[in-house]
């Protein structure tokens, strides 16, 4: 049994980190997070000339048709980079897409999304938080037309520079009946977006309200007795891409203390002979090493082995949550009081590391999550 990754998934890694280590240091993270939407249009092309804006977009929609695996390898290295911008938003808005029946839009939707034209985001989160089919309360009512949104979901990725969101919205009655899922273009009348404030500076997140907006009939990405399984897919592919952003992130943690360590003088000597300080690197290791496994397993059962992919995705999130905060957390006490400051990098990691915690499910959330799929 091979549990490495393939001789395309090396090459992917190579050229991801090449790419990100030229094109996203941390100096373009700092200007990003300056702007008001943390979004960098010249850079998302550059993405896009890669491939990486339709890495998991079917080749028959212009992409080039990977698996979760490859978008883990490179979520991994955009989680070193610490990457700004809508990558992650829009690939969630491209995989509900591609996983959905709604061949009308796919066509009319994925090529653009493959060649980085146009960015999507994925509005579910409303004011209970809850990751479940009832936190879905924003009402769906049913026209002559098609259909008419009321409500407002909150955390919305990259709202002010997507052209579209991908809506879950409930008709009628509770649990996973009377869900639908809509694609909705931002500039349809009704729609109001202001901003959020976010710990994550390379995140950006925002209010969406929608007063009775008009959604077209054929707008409809997954009807009633469809949507839930559809978006539970979506949602598990979140926890895999987080984890695998939170792996990279922490490893890169993890390197940037170790490098300090050995320049960083106290009492005439290198801190990292101290044997307090070699200790707590050695434990920021063997967290990250397993946590690896976890996450690179997900991220095959996602496609290879789906009645195992939940129950895989919530353990690597919920591992990964920890690992990166703790890891982070001690990267921050190996730097010192430099560590705290804005002029140091490290703050820009330790902040990835929050939200990824808690984004789409923090540890117990997913622990729980486990618990109930096995039956307990």
């Amino acid at each position: 049994m091979d549990f490495g990754l393939s001789e395309e998934q090396e090459l992917l890694q190579r050229s991801a980190r090449d790419f990100l280590a030229q094109e996203c240091p941390t100096a373009f993270v700092r200007e990003s997070a300056k702007t008001s939407d943390g979004f960098s249009r010249a850079f998302h092309d550059k993405l896009a000339v890669m491939g990486w804006t339709g890495l998991v977009i079917p080749e028959a929609f212009g992409g080039l048709g990977l698996g979760m695996l490859d978008l883990a390898v490179l979520s991994e290295e955009m989680g070193r980079t610490v990457t700004p911008g809508a990558f992650f938003s829009s690939t969630l808005a491209a995989i509900t897409l591609t996983q959905s029946k709604a061949s009308a839009l796919k066509k009319a939707w994925l090529p653009k999304l493959a060649d980085g034209l146009v960015v999507g985001s994925l509005a579910f989160l409303e004011e209970s938080e809850r990751l479940d089919a009832d936190g879905i309360t924003l009402k769906c009512q049913k026209t002559r037309q098609g259909y008419r949104l009321s409500g407002t979901k909150l955390f919305v990725q990259d709202a002010e520079v997507a052209e579209f969101f991908i809506v879950a919205a409930r008709t009628n009655g509770r649990g996973e009946a009377g869900l639908i899922v809509l694609l909705v273009p931002r500039d349809t009348p009704g729609i109001k977006i202001e901003p959020l404030l976010n710990l994550d500076l390379t995140r950006k997140t925002y209010e969406v309200t929608f007063d009775a907006v008009t959604v077209q009939a054929g707008n409809l990405v997954a009807d009633e007795g469809k949507a839930w399984k559809l978006l539970s897919r979506v949602l598990d592919a979140a926890a895999v891409i987080l984890a695998a952003d939170g792996l990279g992130g922490a490893q890169r943690a993890l390197e940037l203390s170790v490098e300090y360590s050995k320049v960083r003088q106290q009492f005439g000597r290198p801190i990292g002979s101290f044997q307090a300080v070699k200790h707590i690197a050695a434990e920021m290791a063997s967290e990250i090493e397993p946590a690896r496994s976890l996450v690179w397993y997900a991220a095959y059962a996602y496609d290879a082995e789906p009645r195992h992919a939940a129950r895989a995705a919530a353990m690597a999130k919920a591992r990964m949550s920890d690992v990166y905060s703790r890891t982070a957390n001690r990267a921050v006490q190996i730097h010192g009081g430099i560590g705290f400051t804005w002029e140091h990098d490290m703050h820009l990691w330790f902040k990835r590391a929050k939200w990824n915690e808690l984004a789409f499910g923090d540890a117990s959330y997913h622990r729980e999550r486990l618990a109930v799929l096995d039956g307990l």
